[in-house]
């Protein structure tokens, strides 16, 4: 199924979308387990991001992709490396990436990456029971502030990663009856029209059920927490010359399967 949150008159609601671009209207919450997909055909109205406006926690994976890491001269790491994204980064399909004014970058670039949405709790995963506790895969934005990230910010990510706005969502939630292997997935951006990036999930160093088993060994994962994936080659800080989103660009970040989510820039 592939779930979609937009806007209605009388606010924001799930569906479920259909072939013809239509939508099932559903009842309840996904995150809470609740929901139904009703017969009521619905024509949905403007995309917000899958999940609720505030998820419990985003969490972000560092030199997950070998071919990114080799780019980056960094040798692949021994365990997963995590850092956290600001709830508040979270943005909306087709919603501007706006960069910052107060504290300014001039190297923002973009990462291309798949996001898990955990359906309920977890905590212990193991490698044989942890997709089980994916609600959805969509497609995200990483959106980095290089300066903050590598010169600013002492050298931690989370700053540079947590601006508002820095994390696009979406289009679709996509559950993972339709995509039993999350690590075999075509991914993509698409800076202005040009690809950048072009790789597939399958060039993860964890994928995604040791991800899960490792980021839940000693911590609880809540219902909606969001998690992404990590991106492949190509990203802008790694092109000769290098390559910021700048005001009147548009990114775009293409996932077989599940759809393109793009953003200007502003």
């Amino acid at each position: 199924m592939k779930l979609i949150r937009h806007l209605t008159p009388s606010g924001p609601a799930y569906a479920a979308l259909q072939a013809d671009g239509t939508a099932l209207a559903i009842t309840g919450d996904p995150l809470a387990g609740t929901h139904r997909v009703t017969g009521h055909v619905v024509t949905p109205g403007k995309l917000l991001a899958p999940i609720a406006s505030t998820p419990p926690l985003i969490i972000g994976i560092g030199l997950n992709y070998a071919k990114h890491a080799a780019e980056g001269g960094k040798a692949p790491p021994d365990r997963p490396m995590w850092f956290v994204k600001l709830p508040g980064s979270l943005q909306h399909p087709g919603a501007p990436i706006t960069l910052p004014r107060n504290q300014p970058t001039s190297r923002a670039d973009y990462e291309a990456e798949l996001a898990i949405v955990l359906g309920r709790e977890c905590r212990d995963a193991t490698r044989e029971n942890a997709l089980s506790h994916v609600l959805g895969y969509t497609c995200a934005n990483d959106v980095s502030a290089r300066d903050w990230q590598r010169d600013f910010g002492g050298g931690q990510f989370c700053h540079a990663k947590s601006f508002d706005t820095f994390c696009p969502l979406g289009p679709v939630l996509v559950t993972p009856d339709e995509l039993p292997n999350p690590n075999n997935l075509r991914i993509r951006s698409i800076l202005n029209g040009t690809v950048m990036q072009d790789s597939t999930t399958a060039d993860m160093i964890f994928d995604v059920p040791a991800i899960i088993a490792f980021l839940s060994a000693d911590k609880t994962l809540p219902a909606g927490t969001v998690i992404l994936t990590g991106t492949p080659e190509g990203v802008g800080f790694a092109r000769k010359p290098p390559v910021w989103l700048k005001a009147g660009d548009t990114i775009a970040v293409e996932i077989e399967g599940i759809g393109t989510l793009a953003n200007p820039v502003a």
